[in-house]
């Protein structure tokens, strides 16, 4: 099986959701090929980072394709895979791949799956899974048709393997003058981190109460990493949007996972519950968390977070 990945970039950085796209090309293809799909006013430095996880990576390099513009993207595109014959085609569920993925899937008369979070092959036919409902079911999408066309959820597959593969550079130039023109960068009022990018996550809920009791969290995450919620902390405006880590939030898959405060809810375990290390602390030994959680604590949240930050504090001192 052939599958492309449909790399991103800005500013001179790739979108990490690139390689997690090629973590998933690396584990569905089989005795097949990943490949990577780069295009740039200058590809070359992004298709050699690219290529140590892709068995292949095909590079465009053109003026035309200096800024992001999706007719222009769409059109080299589709010279690419009406050329190459891919089974799978991934886009990252992000704006610009929600935006070109269903152009290629109409132009290459593809099924489409979007916001996939799980793929397997099952006698030679594609199923994708997807929450639905707010996130209440897990729903299979069985494709029955290739190529098919995804976009994928960033954070789920966020480990893989070294391929250390070829660069193929391409020449090709968008066939027609787009419609649309780039004006300029609107950057959106985005947090000062990622979560979904966070090695350590100090995640409250509920229970945390009101902002006085937040900085605590915040003060433990300041030792430790960074600072996320659940959808009620969020709903309270304790704390922004880009830090809800749920399936109506970002999923996140950090080395430890420190929950406080948090019952559990499906929606919130769904984003965090692949997780190296989760720690959870409720006052209810009932609460769901702990069905997940590694190692659990039945206790007050406000009284564990101070012992330890006095115990950072002091490894640190």
């Amino acid at each position: 099986m052939r599958v492309f990945a449909v790399a991103e970039h800005r500013f001179g950085r790739i979108n990490p959701i690139s390689f997690e796209l090629l973590n998933l090309a690396n584990m569905v293809k089989g005795d097949g090929t990943s490949e990577a799909v780069v295009l740039a006013g200058d590809a070359s430095a992004f298709s050699r980072e690219l290529a140590r996880y892709a068995d292949r990576v095909w590079a465009i390099s053109c003026d035309q394709l200096e800024r992001y513009n999706p007719e222009a993207y769409v059109d080299v595109l589709l010279q690419v895979f009406r050329r190459e014959k891919p089974d799978l085609v991934l886009l990252g569920n992000t704006i610009q791949g929600g935006e070109v993925a269903p152009c290629l899937a109409v132009s290459l008369q593809a099924p489409i799956a979007t916001d996939v979070v799980g793929l397997r092959l099952d006698d030679g036919e594609v199923v994708a899974s997807h929450y639905a409902y707010q996130g209440k079911i897990m729903v299979d999408l069985r494709l029955k048709r290739l190529p098919s066309v995804l976009t994928v959820r960033q954070g789920v597959f966020k480990d893989g393997r070294e391929v250390d593969g070829e660069v193929v550079e391409l020449n090709l130039k968008p066939s027609r003058e787009p419609k649309r023109r780039f004006v300029k960068y609107m950057e959106p009022e985005t947090g000062d981190v990622d979560i979904s990018q966070a090695d350590v996550i100090v995640a409250v809920g509920r229970g945390i109460g009101g902002e006085s009791n937040l900085k605590l969290a915040e003060k433990l995450a300041r030792l430790l990493g960074v600072v996320a919620g659940s959808r009620p902390v969020v709903d309270a405006g304790l704390l922004p949007k880009d830090r809800q880590v749920g399936i109506s939030g970002k999923t996140v898959k950090p080395k430890v996972y420190l929950a406080f405060g948090i019952s559990g809810a499906f929606q919130h375990v769904m984003g965090m519950k692949d997780s190296e290390l989760i720690i959870a602390v409720n006052r209810d030994s009932e609460a769901p968390i702990f069905g997940v959680a590694h190692y659990g604590a039945v206790a007050d949240l406000l009284d564990v977070p101070p012992a330890l930050i006095s115990k950072l504090e002091e490894l640190k001192a």
